[in-house]
Parts: C-alpha cells; sequence; structure tokens
C-alpha cells in the first residue's frame, strides 16, 4: 500500500511539474506589455467586480494576447516595492506588429468602454525581449 500511495505521489508530483514546465513554456518575450490600473474608488467591491469581469471576457476573446495575467498587490515589505495600483496585467506578443494590432481589435476596444470610467490611472510598460525571436 505505502508503495501505491508513494508511486501516485511521485506521478502527480511530476505532472504538475509539467504541467507548471508548460505554462513557464508559454511566456513569449518577444513583446512584453505590462498595464497597471488605479481605480476611482479601489475599496468599491462593486467596481473591482465589473473590472475583473470585463477583464476576464477581454482575455478570453483577444486575437493576439498570448501571456495573460492578471494580479492586485501584495502588502509591500520594502521600500522600493510600489503597491499603489489595484491591477496589473501582463500580456506577450509574438512581436510589436501584432501589439499593433491588439490596440485596435474589438476586444480591446471593448474592454476600454467597459472599464474606463472604473480607472483614475493607467501605466503602460512595453518592452522587447532582450533575446526574442527574430
Amino acid at each position: 500500500m505505502k508503495k501505491i500511495l508513494c508511486s501516485t505521489f511521485i506521478v502527480l508530483l511530476l505532472v504538475g511539474c509539467a504541467k507548471e514546465q508548460k505554462e513557464v513554456n508559454n511566456f513569449d518575450p518577444s513583446f512584453v506589455h505590462v498595464v497597471y490600473f488605479w481605480l476611482k474608488d479601489p475599496g468599491n467591491m462593486e467596481d473591482r467586480k465589473a473590472l475583473e469581469a470585463s477583464l476576464e471576457k477581454f482575455m478570453r476573446t483577444s486575437r493576439y494576447a498570448k501571456t495573460q495575467f492578471v494580479g492586485i498587490p501584495p502588502k509591500a515589505t520594502r521600500e522600493v516595492v510600489d503597491d499603489s495600483f489595484a491591477y496589473n496585467l501582463v500580456l506577450t506578443f509574438a512581436s510589436a506588429e501584432e501589439q499593433e494590432m491588439y490596440q485596435k481589435e474589438e476586444a480591446h476596444l471593448l474592454f476600454i468602454k467597459e472599464s474606463e470610467d472604473l480607472w483614475e490611472r493607467v501605466v503602460v510598460y512595453d518592452a522587447n525581449g532582450l533575446k526574442a525571436k527574430q
């Protein structure tokens, strides 16, 4: 019985590691688009739910965004960490050209239309990877 349990644990561990590695491999370093949102009323749970729903819909329907990550700031424990934002969005694209197409795609424009009244500030950082695919 101990052998079966041990074997099962090892298989589950390997499957979990493989899945985690696959998710890491989906990160495309060609073009990274990082967006920070500051909400007008960050304590308003209805506003937060509305933004989250709009973000989820956008990510499901975007034709160009590859890696898709939405986060909230952890409590900062060091002075260099800025935890003043409400949400963070990280998207990757195969190229700068695809990122430009994303800017004009219906899913992105609809997200802006649905959510722009919720935020007071948005900051975007774009970057090309040093070893981006050529």
